[in-house]
């Protein structure tokens, strides 16, 4: 993921309930633990931030560019 530091990415998480949360933002940190994505919501600029283990568990699925993380094909 570090090398996918600053680009623009697409982040799809599922917020329990059958709710979806998608955002197109950019990969703004990333941490041994977790990333951070920066993103402008109704001209405010918000973060938010997933472990590793939200993408091993497909609670959040990302994509940068044509590469989708978190999502398992068959």
């Amino acid at each position: 993921m570090d090398s996918f530091v600053g680009q623009e990415v697409s982040i799809k998480a599922n917020t329990g309930r059958k709710k979806v949360f998608q955002v197109n933002g950019i990969l703004e940190q990333t941490y041994p633990k977790v990333f951070v994505v920066r993103f402008r919501e109704r001209q405010v600029e918000r973060r938010v931030s997933y472990s590793y283990a939200d993408l091993l568990t497909e609670a959040v699925e990302i994509t940068i560019g044509d590469t989708r993380i978190g999502v398992q094909t068959n």
